[in-house]
């Protein structure tokens, strides 16, 4: 059975956690292919923080925390829960541990049954448990109701009836119905009105601090993650290309590729002078990525050398990764054949 007791570590650990997924066939009796979403990630959350994963679309942000959570078991690698290592566990303890890790999705809509009442929804998964009786099911669910900014007069409509912010608030009461340690929050303004995005946030950080909870936030708001994360990993077609704290990157930007995204990040101050970065051509696909750098392809201070050497991740400041070539060089012996000659724009497609 999972541990109960209070762990000094990191609350939630990966280490060189991959995970894959089979490709349909180009034709019959071919080579098995396989979806690279998530490739070889080391990252630790610290219990009371707010971690944040940031990258473009289909980068491996919701695989990866889905790999925290127990909902996808990783190909490689570990997960580890209060030290427990979540995929190691037997079945029961497995469920245990899992009721301590909770997801608020993107969609509030599509995640929330429309033949349900609000009262169902949110008591789902206490019904579910098990062990409640219906008046103390009821008295918890309207607790939570109050807490998310919903009153009683909204327990028996269905979601149809509100609005997306109101619908993510319910999502939110189902979310920490069990008194989870730790919670995802998966690009959870991303389908709102901006006019409730901050309203949104500004719940999730009440709830933090009255209930203690450990957050992964996902998102493409960069501005975002920089106001609410204490720590960051920054993701590109499953691969970590920079991490730590989040004020030392937005500091600091190293990797070409957080530069590209602060750059896109929009400033109130039109007075100040700002270099924009663009990025040319698609995403590669992750059933055939690239050899070595996975952002050289896109990279406008590519070097050969990108093309076949994977740039590993180095600590330029305390906590502080970058996995580039720009900072970390070539050896001596990549150096003498020439693999720092910066790459044409025509290689680069």
């Amino acid at each position: 059975m999972a541990s109960t007791g209070q762990h000094s570590g990191p609350l939630l650990e990966m280490e060189n956690v991959s995970v894959n997924f089979p490709a349909k066939r180009p034709y019959p009796f071919s080579r098995k292919r396989w979806i690279q979403a998530v490739t070889d990630v080391t990252l630790q959350v610290a219990e009371g923080e707010t971690f944040g994963v940031v990258g473009e679309s289909g980068c491996g942000k919701s695989t990866l925390a889905n790999a925290m959570i127990g909902m996808v078991r990783p190909t490689a690698g570990t997960v580890r829960f209060q030290g427990e290592e979540i995929y190691s566990l037997a079945p029961r303890a497995f469920k245990n541990i899992r009721r301590n890790m909770q997801m608020i999705f993107q969609d509030p809509f599509s995640s929330l049954n429309p033949r349900f009442s609000v009262y169902e929804i949110i008591r789902e998964p206490l019904y579910i448990r098990g062990g409640a009786s219906e008046s103390a099911m009821k008295a918890k669910v309207l607790e939570l109701l109050k807490l998310v900014g919903l009153d009683e007069d909204d327990l028996y409509r269905n979601p149809s009836d509100f609005s997306g912010g109101q619908r993510q608030r319910i999502g939110i009461a189902r979310a920490i119905i069990l008194n989870p340690r730790f919670l995802v929050c998966d690009e959870p303004v991303s389908a709102l009105d901006v006019s409730v995005h901050a309203q949104i946030l500004n719940l999730l950080m009440e709830i933090q601090g009255s209930l203690n909870l450990t957050y992964v936030f996902i998102s493409h708001n960069l501005a975002v993650v920089h106001n609410i994360c204490q720590n960051m990993v920054v993701m590109y077609l499953g691969m970590t290309m920079e991490s730590g704290p989040s004020e030392a990157i937005f500091a600091n930007p190293l990797h070409p590729y957080t530069q590209a995204l602060l750059a896109a990040v929009l400033d109130i101050d039109v007075q100040r002078s700002r270099e924009r970065v663009l990025l040319k051509g698609d995403t590669p696909s992750p059933i055939d990525p690239p050899e070595g750098c996975r952002f050289w392809q896109r990279c406008p201070s590519a070097m050969n050398g990108c093309v076949t050497v994977p740039a590993e991740l180095v600590e330029v400041e305390p906590a502080h990764y970058v996995a580039c070539h720009l900072v970390s060089g070539f050896s001596s012996e990549q150096m003498a054949i020439g693999l720092h000659r910066p790459v044409s724009g025509q290689s680069r497609g």
